[in-house]
């Protein structure tokens, strides 16, 4: 109840400002019809190449693909990092040097290695993405109890038996809090890497608003984002307390 009526005090305050009082350039900030037109428009008659279903669809498929691929590669990367001594020092130093970069900065070099197309936005929300999940199971892999990982080794669990028995279920809060945050990373990332030579996407309606100095769409457009972000983030939640029953009700929306 409390965050409906946030949302109601904003939607009144936001009429309030924009349309009654005046108080906002409505050149500055749309007025809530404004921006409802546009959402319709851009529903039915299309906006940016596209209607809105096809630019919500490429853009959750460029997520998906770019956030997988990081996941499947950054996770199992973590906890052997977290495990070994010797596979940290192999990968370590190099993985520092590459931590640093900002993703958007690996934006040039994916257009010279893929063109323009979904590929170089696949990359760039891969490196977004996998740097979280790497340096999150890494930790927790190291916050395992040394007498359990000590008992295990006693027992003679080894190999796959001490991935699947003992790495992964003591590590899965640290590295469901990495997935989070590499999907944050996602989003963001994709909607900067589709501002450049994107036929579809979300980002792309931002490009082509700000080009046209259509504020109404641009917000349409942001909301989006954030709709699609919410709705991701909450279905990790769903697969977070599938996968840890017994903190189920503590995982954050």
């Amino acid at each position: 109840m409390v965050g409906v009526t946030t949302v109601v005090v904003f939607l009144v305050l936001w009429y309030l400002a924009t349309t009654v009082t005046g108080l906002v350039n409505p050149s500055r900030f749309p007025r809530p019809n404004e921006v409802w037109a546009a959402f319709s428009f851009i529903q039915t008659e299309g906006y940016g190449n596209g209607k809105l279903y096809q630019h919500v669809f490429h853009s959750l498929q460029l997520v998906a693909m770019g956030f997988a691929v990081a996941v499947s590669v950054g996770v199992p990367l973590g906890l052997l990092m977290g495990y070994s001594r010797r596979a940290e020092a192999l990968i370590n130093p190099a993985f520092l040097l590459l931590r640093p970069i900002p993703p958007l900065a690996w934006i040039p070099l994916a257009i010279v290695w893929l063109g323009l197309d979904d590929g170089s936005k696949i990359l760039v929300i891969f490196v977004a993405a996998f740097v979280p999940s790497v340096i999150n199971s890494y930790t927790g892999v190291r916050n395992i109890e040394a007498p359990m990982m000590e008992a295990a080794r006693m027992l003679g669990v080894k190999g796959w038996r001490m991935v699947a028995e003992v790495l992964v279920p003591g590590s899965l809060p640290m590295i469901f809090t990495g997935l989070r945050l590499s999907l944050q990373a996602s989003w963001t990332t994709l909607v900067a890497a589709e501002l450049i030579g994107a036929l579809y996407g979300l980002g792309s309606i931002l490009n082509q608003a700000a080009q046209d100095i259509y504020p109404a769409m641009i917000l349409v457009a942001m909301v989006l984002v954030g709709l699609c972000g919410a709705a991701t983030t909450w279905l990790l939640g769903q697969l977070e307390n599938r996968a840890m029953p017994w903190r189920k009700g503590r995982v954050a929306a």
